[in-house]
This record gives structure tokens, C-alpha cells and sequence, in this order.
């Protein structure tokens, strides 16, 4: 009988050890759950239309590449040779090779930051205020009513998260 205890307290100890450090009914939940995954894109635009609902909207769109800088520089050196100058004048260059429109949906919460925009009527009183925070209502207001101050000349970032517009960003340009 001692050899038999011998051998089974062992075993049973370590068969309770090992329950306490384990969970056998599943709630137990993992070290690490995995991450949502979330599909992020950035994209620059001319804004054609902005639709809105109860529940956010649509965004109609014209996809543009926006370059600065040395890019900005060997872009427009590639495409312009014979410009006469020597590069982009204000230091950024605009490509439109394709003007399809393209439509995503708006998220009711998408965050608006405007640079310059007509806040009382008169063009003269226009000045910059950078990131300016402004609602989604107000951004489709400026965009109709573009008899003092026309922004959908200005490009636009626009941040997309599973294919839901999130963050729009008016981008100045002198």
C-alpha cells in the first residue's frame, strides 16, 4: 500500500497542479486576443460632391496624386520638360491623369479639418486657420455654395477605414 501512494500522490498532485494552472471549461480567455484588423488608405482628392443622411453620407470624388518636394520636383521635371522653369513653382505638383469620379461612403463621425474657407461672405475676410475642425453639415454647405469662395478647387486628403471615408483634410495651396 506505501509503494501504492508512492505513486499515486504524485500523479494526483500533479493532475490538480496543473488544473489550477489551465481552465478546462473555455472561458478562459486567450494571452493574446487577436487584432481586429483594420484596413487603413489615404487617398488625395478634388471633392465633386458631398451627400449626406442620417447616418452619414457619400462622398463623390476625383482621385488626383499630390507631390511635394524632390518628388514634386522629378515629377513635374518628367512630365513638364519643356516648361521653362525649373520645377513646381509653390513647391508641390498636381497629377490628374484620369478625372473618374469615384464614390465612397462618409462616416457620420468623420473628422473635417479646413485651412481657409468663407466664414462671413465677403472673399476679402477669407484667411487661413489651419485645421480648423468643422462638421460634415458645414463642408457640404461650403461645397454648394461656392459664389463668394469656391473650396472644392482646393485638393482634399481623405482617410479611409474599411472603405469608409473617416477624416477629411483641406489641403492650402497658395
Amino acid at each position: 500500500m506505501k509503494k501504492l501512494m508512492t505513486v499515486l500522490l504524485p500523479l494526483f498532485l500533479i493532475v490538480v497542479m496543473s488544473s489550477l494552472t489551465t481552465s478546462s471549461s473555455g472561458a478562459a480567455k486567450p494571452e493574446k486576443s487577436p487584432d481586429t484588423v483594420r484596413e487603413t488608405q489615404h487617398l488625395t482628392v478634388y471633392i465633386d460632391r458631398l451627400n449626406l443622411g442620417s447616418d452619414g453620407g457619400e462622398i463623390t470624388v476625383d482621385p488626383i496624386q499630390w507631390y511635394t518636394g524632390e518628388e514634386a520636383e522629378a515629377v513635374f521635371a518628367k512630365l513638364e520638360p519643356d516648361a521653362g522653369i525649373d520645377g513646381p513653382p509653390d513647391g508641390y505638383y498636381i497629377v490628374n491623369e484620369d478625372e473618374r469620379l469615384e464614390h465612397y461612403p462618409v462616416a457620420k463621425n468623420t473628422q473635417v479639418l479646413m485651412q481657409i474657407y468663407d466664414r462671413t461672405g465677403i472673399v476679402e475676410d477669407a484667411e487661413i486657420s489651419w485645421n480648423e475642425p468643422v462638421t460634415l453639415e458645414k463642408l457640404a454647405s461650403l461645397l454648394r455654395y461656392a459664389d463668394v469662395f469656391d473650396v472644392s478647387l482646393f485638393p482634399y486628403h481623405l482617410t479611409i477605414e474599411n472603405g469608409q471615408v473617416t477624416g477629411i483634410v483641406q489641403q492650402y495651396v497658395p
